[in-house]
């Protein structure tokens, strides 16, 4: 499924300048995003554990159980990010429902990877 198929005309755009972070580990979060442009890179504990590009979601994790992020993303390039708070998620949830099924196959391959990474 492409993510931001389901985003093409939504209302709420966070523009992060190449360099600056979406959010940072550690900060309380309760919203996930699509990136709709650019490129930005998943870092936990210093190191970077995934490059997104357009399509990929970040910041799943809040939607299951809001709390502290668990890494940090930073923008590589200038990005569009679509924010989905946790109305729009549980009605896109409701509406398509092979979204919360990619929404979860995406949140367990990402902490197999990092535990992977992480226990090198």
């Amino acid at each position: 499924m492409i993510f931001f198929e389901l985003f093409s005309r939504a209302p709420e755009i966070v523009r992060v300048a190449a360099g600056q972070t979406l959010f940072c580990e550690g900060d309380i979060g309760s919203t996930m995003y699509v990136l709709i442009l650019g490129r930005a890179e998943i870092v936990v504990a210093g190191r970077v554990m995934e490059v997104l590009m357009p399509g990929n979601i970040v910041g799943e994790m809040s939607m299951v159980s809001p709390g502290p992020r668990s890494a940090t993303v930073t923008a590589g390039e200038a990005c569009e990010f679509v924010a989905i708070d946790s109305q729009r998620f549980n009605e896109l949830v409701r509406q398509v429902p092979d979204f919360a099924l990619e929404v979860m196959r995406t949140l367990t391959d990402r902490l197999r990877r990092t535990d992977a990474a992480l226990s090198r």
